[in-house]
């Protein structure tokens, strides 16, 4: 596997710009999109604020600009969704002067925010411009990024709008190359004392996140495909933290937040800008298409909403915005470019990530030949009911794969029991522990063959494998 971190560095810039619903019934999650109209076949902005509102559980929206429509159109139909308003990058320096710069902030955020704001616009975040700090630098910027945001939480607190925060979204690039571990990142050299950590003050004094694009769409390739999708994997083991990665949305989040602890600001907050995966890219490119782009975005979802949180920050969530929302036929660049989006333009879901309220659950209807890897989305606590069907891991099964495994379905269901003292803990091997565990995420997915096969280790039983204070749920 390729460094992560240094896959990272070298990434192109991507400057575009509910976990679902297990077939158990677990309640959709809210998450924010990323809302681009460079496209001629959309909807009007009306009508998309009104679907968001009254079909989904998207509960936040990314606009690229102030576009008034826009902005009115929320605030007419959908005043509940709070909504991030980017400023372009060329209007930073006029913010940053010491001696005009707040009455050009102030005049920007009359001209372009307060009426919206007054007539019900939810407008929570204002993104100072986009990925100033690379991969493309402009010196000029980079100096004027930091007083600009001042300038304006100074202006949005003088024009009496002090629920909108400042932030600007950077990509990953701002890590300095590595070897892939979480625990080894750092910010690059020169941004990190300068730039970086006067930044992260002003987000911890004005409670503001540091918001990253995290594309591992942009790092993967055929070898890492699963670790780069939330698929079963064998991961990247931190020796540091004695913590194993099988996510590489994960480790990026974790590096993000250890360079940021190295600085004394491991206490900010981090949101998402962007992260999504293309349906559609070059003939030929291994990985992309519907199902891959789902098990990316359900597994990014779980992670950032459903409250998992990451190996270094278990439990927490992230404000995120899915990139997405719709195509955009107009973008100019590779395909992958205009085939980001999660629906159509009919508002028809391109695939199913359970976001529609009452619609199709989140767990893919099986195709006449279903992939052998298990479902992504399980509800992570089944109960017994007497099903009558069991997963349980074959005898003789190779014990990395099924560490593996475990490692892999811990991830969505409850292992508590086959921890010390739980009541599935002993024997304490790897057979019986994967067999629980196994057994426990089949169940949740609806006790589908293939949900049981995690690369031919697994095997269904009509025989319940409970034994004395371990049941085994059906």
């Amino acid at each position: 596997m390729l460094p992560l971190l240094l896959l990272l560095a070298a990434a192109a810039s991507h400057g575009h710009g509910p976990a679902a619903a297990s077939a158990q019934g677990l309640p959709p999650l809210p998450i924010g999109v990323n809302y681009g109209a460079n496209a001629d076949n959309l909807p009007s902005p009306a009508a998309v604020a009104t679907f968001l509102a009254t079909k989904t559980t998207v509960n936040r929206v990314k606009l690229f600009d102030a576009n008034p429509a826009f902005l009115d159109a929320f605030a007419a139909n959908a005043p509940h969704i709070s909504l991030s308003v980017s400023i372009p990058n060329s209007a930073l320096p006029a913010f940053a002067d010491r001696a005009t710069g707040l009455d050009a902030a102030r005049g920007w955020v009359r001209d372009n925010l307060a009426a919206h704001v007054a007539n019900g616009a939810n407008v929570t975040l204002l993104l100072a411009g986009n990925e100033i700090l690379g991969p493309v630098v402009v010196p000029d910027l980079v100096v004027a990024l930091l007083p600009a945001m001042r300038r304006l939480s100074q202006a949005l607190q003088l024009e009496k709008l002090p629920q909108v925060r400042v932030t600007t979204p950077h990509y990953l690039g701002i890590l300095a190359p590595s070897d892939g571990i979480p625990s080894n990142a750092r910010f690059r050299p020169g941004f990190d004392n300068k730039v970086l950590a006067p930044m992260l003050k002003f987000h911890n004094e004005t409670g503001s996140p540091l918001m990253v694009n995290a594309y591992p769409y942009f790092s993967y390739n055929a070898q890492n495909l699963n670790y780069a999708i939330f698929r079963p994997n064998a991961g990247i083991y931190d020796p540091a933290t004695k913590l194993n990665y099988t996510s590489m949305f994960d480790a990026q989040m974790d590096a993000i937040y250890t360079a940021m602890k190295k600085l004394g600001f491991g206490d900010v907050q981090i949101a998402v800008g962007e992260a999504g995966w293309p349906t559609q890219a070059e003939p030929g490119q291994v990985g992309v298409g519907p199902e891959e782009a789902r098990d990316f975005n359900a597994g990014m979802i779980r992670v950032c909403s459903g409250g998992k949180g990451t190996p270094l920050m278990p439990g927490r969530t992230f404000e995120t915005y899915v990139f997405s929302l719709f195509d955009e036929n107009q973008k100019p660049g590779p395909i992958a470019e205009r085939n980001f989006g999660i629906f159509n333009p009919d508002f028809t879901p391109k695939y199913d990530l359970g976001l529609l309220r009452d619609g199709p659950s989140a767990s893919p209807n099986p195709s006449p030949n279903p992939s052998p890897k298990p479902s992504p989305n399980p509800s992570p606590n089944p109960s017994p009911s007497g099903g009558g069907k069991w997963c349980v891991a074959k005898a003789g099964a190779d014990a990395t794969t099924l560490q593996n495994n475990i490692n892999y379905a811990c991830g969505f269901v409850d292992c508590k029991p086959i921890q010390s003292g739980g009541g599935c803990f002993d024997p304490n091997n790897v057979q019986s522990h994967a067999s629980f565990v196994m057994n426990a995420y089949y169940q949740a997915n609806g006790r589908h063959d293939y949900d049981c096969d995690f690369k031919g280790t697994g095997m269904v039983t009509s025989s319940d494998p409970s034994y004395g204070s371990c049941k085994y749920v059906s």
